[in-house]
């Protein structure tokens, strides 16, 4: 129970969300910004700060990074703001979903012209943003600010007065697909993440934090935050006994049920197979990552929580499994489809297309598992931090043994640059910690004996 003298967290979320919202009518500053852990509610602010910003003479600015993203928050602010004129603007190329196309809520145009004289709340992508000329509102509120390239805030800038900045700081680094290596270290590299640059050159910028996650369980908050989130202090929302994973069937002694049964005990599991470089393609970890999935729904797992105290039969559609490569996610999708028929639902995908999603389960293919290096992109902490926070009752990582002597072999020895300072935490450092958390829940996959001995 929470003490009488300390506020529930649910009072802890909304003493923090009318914080932010008091301040901005009276914002002398150009920006503010919001730090969220996994969980927070970033969409329940967002949607709750442009409701209140939002103006008669003057739509406010929503602007996100992705357009699964765009489509996440006008399908929130027509469910619980359905008293706003809520536009989505998009790229001439892109199909909007039906849903959002069908409803008598939603205006869509490709121009802004043709929304901005009769919409409340206009949302898009930076990228379409970027392309709007001759206009200035009093707000935007930049969604996912974390992921946003500094380059694209330079682009959009000029569209408005005053900025609400919302975003998670854990979450993976912009990226590209080109090298930018001949930017790094100049005060214009546009790798850097918009909030970073902002902060750099606006020190006195409000920063504010949402202090609690809804998401992840009392079990996965400690190991999450110490890895990950070094400058940014948050709890769980939920109490050990608001959150349970139990089995109708019995098992057998196979480690697939070893694993499961250990992850619905403690919120963690690592499957550690047997040590052995592969590289990216490991078809005995995509078996095991699947087994173990097959096992979760044959024994009829059920959870209960907050949102299910009454309890939920686990789905195909609860469980996620994720991938550092696209190629991974493919390879598993395609055992999938051929061999594990009763697994259709499942959602297998990389860190980058899970970010902002949850799940009751998720199995984790460590980046680093079966390598023989620690290149940046495998060691990046965004990546390992997208992957184990997507759960809500249990994550179960499945690796090759070796990493922490791979770790060891490959010190962090990228160049130091004179750039914006980043909240993201040393991707080494964070690797070896969340390994020595798994230490304690390990189960061996020992390798068949040699039959040519003896």
């Amino acid at each position: 129970m929470t003490p009488p003298h300390q506020p529930s967290p649910q009072q802890q979320m909304d003493q923090a969300a009318r914080a932010v919202l008091e301040q901005l009518p009276t914002l002398t500053h150009r920006g503010l910004v919001v730090d969220s852990p996994p969980g927070a509610g970033k969409s329940t602010l967002v949607a709750q700060a442009a409701d209140a910003l939002a103006q008669s003479s003057a739509p406010c600015v929503v602007i996100t990074q992705t357009n699964s993203q765009v489509d996440h928050l006008v399908r929130r602010f027509a469910r619980h703001h359905p008293h706003l004129r809520t536009a989505r603007l998009t790229a001439t190329d892109h199909t909007v979903p039906h849903d959002l196309q069908a409803h008598p809520g939603i205006r869509i145009g490709t121009r802004i012209e043709a929304l901005e004289k009769t919409a409340d709340v206009i949302v898009g992508t930076a990228m379409k943003w970027a392309t709007v000329t001759g206009r200035r509102w009093p707000w935007a509120i930049i969604d996912e600010a974390y992921q946003m390239r500094s380059d694209m805030l330079l682009w959009t800038a000029g569209l408005f007065d005053r900025a609400l900045f919302v975003g998670d700081p854990g979450q993976l680094d912009p990226f590209s697909e080109v090298e930018t290596d001949r930017f790094h270290g100049l005060p214009h590299d546009p790798m850097n993440s918009a909030v970073a640059v902002l902060l750099a050159n606006n020190r006195d910028l409000p920063v504010h934090l949402l202090p609690v996650s809804w998401r992840l369980p009392p079990s996965a908050v400690p190991p999450i935050r110490d890895a990950f989130y070094p400058s940014t202090p948050f709890h769980a929302g939920s109490r050990e006994a608001d959150r349970t994973l139990t089995f109708s069937i019995r098992g057998i002694r196979n480690p697939a049920d070893e694993v499961i049964e250990h992850a619905a005990r403690t919120g963690w599991a690592l499957l550690e197979l047997p040590a052995r470089i592969t590289g990216q393609h490991d078809p005995e970890a995509f078996q095991a990552a699947l087994g173990i999935a097959e096992r979760l729904l044959a024994r009829r797992a059920i959870t209960t929580c907050e949102k299910d105290p009454e309890g939920h039969v686990l789905l195909p559609d609860d469980i996620a499994i994720g991938t550092a490569h696209r190629s991974q996610a493919h390879h598993i999708r395609a055992l999938l489809a051929r061999h594990y028929p009763q697994l259709h639902g499942v959602t297998v995908d990389t860190a980058n297309r899970l970010q902002g999603c949850e799940f009751r389960i998720t199995i984790v293919l460590h980046p680093l598992s079966g390598r023989g290096d620690a290149s940046a992109f495998h060691l990046e902490a965004g990546r390992l931090c997208v992957l184990t926070s997507r759960h809500r009752h249990a994550c179960i990582v499945v690796a090759r043994a070796g990493i922490a002597e791979l770790l060891d072999a490959h010190p962090s020895n990228d160049p130091v640059h004179p750039s914006a300072a980043s909240k993201i935490a040393d991707g080494w450092e964070a690797n070896h910690a969340v390994l020595a958390h798994l230490t304690a829940h390990t189960i061996d996959v020992q390798p068949p004996p040699d039959r040519r001995r003896g």
